[in-house]
């Protein structure tokens, strides 16, 4: 029997979700706050919040129950009110927060948090650098893209064995979908079947770490155009300065060649003293011509205003952010960079993404009060402030000469318009762009031609029903309309796989066996068919979600497998 599932807040989000629970056979029931066109059956109108809205949709029955508002504090409420009704629940909860999520997962049992900006932040920054990546997958405490490979005339793998392709610790086989047959990817494998046209083969790829080389030349150029643009906006505390001077100056030979004769060490000292407003030693004015004193009033109010100009120029060249400013134009990147537009949610994960494989990344933000503007700053990574759809701004992060643009503003239009500018200064130039309708992603793909259009909506959707689904995930994608998932399940004594070898669980179950961690090591390739499990082994692997079912059989309650996730998305 299905287990019940409840998705409360039918946005983007959760109606992908929704509708990919559906596809996998689910029995599952959606509650929004406003009714949704063509959606009569299993969606209620109400408030999540709610008992009554809650007990209508059978949350004492539910087995788990996916929280995919918008809002923190929406689903904090809905969480609450789902545990005091159905205190067993499997909850899975859509938060900005992951701080509070965090606690949350040590605090509550069967508590998952997932952010919809860290699990769509890899897929943009794997198109970024060239990889047609359907997913992601977290193995060996690194995030792995997932792409499919569709064998046709003429790919190198057609005719090749598929065991040809197993022993290799840099690609992971994630899943096999023959054209003409039900065959499983370790049975194809054994028995050395070949790929042929229309087979589908999904592939997990160890992500490469850049090694950049920084040389003495490089650095002196980046220190150049740093100075140079603190030689730029350092004109106008120059022109208050040599203002000042001008003044003290005039001052000093006036009182040196007026009828008061002082020496021009007093009449400077003097000068000084009046302009800046410490006070001086009377050198006779209060005996001097009516017009000295009017001269030495006129010092004085002049000498105060430039001073007061100087001290607030000084103070925002100082303490503001001139020197920010000159260490970001220092660190600039002059090619093969990458300029991420937008700095909200998924734009600082895609930023943490890039650098962490270290490439040089470039953020162009127009918000001066961007929450994250210091956390990528202490990344040591260069801030331009400004418009990114004007070609000044994408100038002055020699976009001509990057990698990649990304437009992942939290507005629509926005990224449109930036991409749409950045393809009119070089068509050449790759960019991938956020656009929150699926449907309307894929249409600006195709109609502007863009290298990649993608909706968090869309790209998160299989992850939460994954994990709806059961179990914490490792990685997920969808192949053919088929959803299949990544797990890492202990085996314990009543565990179903227990006591068999993998070779037998993968035949079986339809399942693809990554590798399995036992006695303190990892097992991986030929040698990993042949391991007999026992309690304590972890074993790795990957199966269709409709299969998830098979790790349920081993415990009373359906959804209190025993399934540890390596890293949470």
């Amino acid at each position: 029997m299905k287990p019940r599932i409840i998705v409360c807040g039918l946005g983007p989000t959760g109606y992908n979700i929704l509708c990919l629970l559906r596809q996998q056979g689910a029995d599952v029931v959606g509650i929004h706050n406003q009714p949704i066109p063509g959606e009569d059956k299993d969606v209620l109108v109400g408030d999540g919040r709610s008992a009554a809205t809650l007990l209508a949709a059978g949350i004492r029955e539910a087995q788990a129950i996916v929280l995919a508002d918008r809002e923190d504090g929406v689903n904090l409420a809905v969480l609450m009110q789902a545990r005091v009704l159905n205190p067993r629940i499997r909850i899975v909860n859509r938060l900005f927060n992951t701080s509070l999520g965090d606690r949350l997962d040590n605090t509550l049992p069967d508590h998952i948090t997932m952010s919809v900006a860290a699990l769509a932040a890899p897929i943009f920054a794997f198109a970024a650098l060239g990889n047609a990546a359907i997913g992601q997958l977290r193995l060996f405490n690194q995030t792995w893209p997932i792409h499919e490979e569709y064998i046709e005339e003429g790919h190198p793998w057609c005719g090749r064995k598929l065991s040809e392709l197993w022993d290799d610790r840099d690609r992971m086989l994630i899943y096999y979908l023959p054209v003409d047959s039900r065959v499983d990817l370790v049975t194809a494998v054994t028995r050395g079947m070949y790929l042929q046209v229309g087979d589908r083969l999904i592939i997990g790829t160890k992500p490469s770490v850049r090694q950049t080389q920084r040389s003495l030349t490089r650095k002196l150029s980046k220190l150049a155009l740093g100075l140079k643009y603190l030689r730029q906006h350092s004109r106008p505390l120059l022109a208050g300065t040599m203002l000042l001077l001008a003044v003290i100056f005039i001052s000093t030979l006036t009182y040196i060649s007026s009828v008061l004769h002082a020496s021009p060490i007093d009449a400077l000292y003097f000068s000084v003293g009046i302009i800046t407003g410490a006070g001086a030693n009377d050198i006779g004015v209060d005996r001097a011509p009516a017009s000295l004193k009017l001269f030495t009033v006129i010092t004085m109010l002049v000498g105060a205003a430039i001073i007061g100009l100087s001290y607030a120029l000084l103070n925002d060249f100082v303490l503001g952010t001139r020197f920010d400013r000159f260490w970001d134009a220092a660190r600039l990147p002059q090619r093969g960079h990458f300029i991420v537009c937008g700095l909200g949610g998924v734009g600082v994960q895609i930023v943490s993404h890039l650098c962490s494989y270290g490439h040089e990344v470039v953020v162009i933000e127009q918000d001066p009060h961007c929450r994250f503007l210091n956390t990528v700053r202490a990344m040591k990574i260069p801030v331009i402030q400004g418009d990114a759809s004007l070609p000044a701004t994408l100038a002055a992060a020699h976009f001509e000469q990057a990698q990649a643009l990304l437009a992942v503003t939290s507005n629509d239009m926005a990224n449109l318009e930036i991409a749409l500018n950045a393809k009119g200064l070089n068509p050449k130039s790759s960019v991938i762009v956020r656009y929150q309708d699926p449907e309307f992603a894929h249409m600006a793909q195709k109609v502007f031609e863009f290298e990649a259009v993608f909706s968090p909506a869309e790209l998160v959707a299989p992850a939460f029903t994954a994990a709806a689904l059961g179990g914490r995930i490792l990685g997920n994608g969808m192949t053919a309309d088929s959803l299949w998932v990544a797990l890492a399940t202990v085996i314990t004594p009543g565990h179903p796989f227990c006591g068999l070898r993998v070779q037998e669980i993968a035949t079986e179950a339809d399942c693809v066996p990554l590798y399995v961690v036992t006695r303190c090591q990892t097992i991986h390739g030929w040698d990993l068919l042949d391991i007999c499990l026992s309690a304590g082994d972890v074993l790795y692997l990957t199966m269709p979600a409709s299969q998830l079912e098979l790790l349920w059989r081993s415990v009373a309650s359906p959804y209190a497998t025993s399934v540890e996730m390596g890293s949470k998305g």
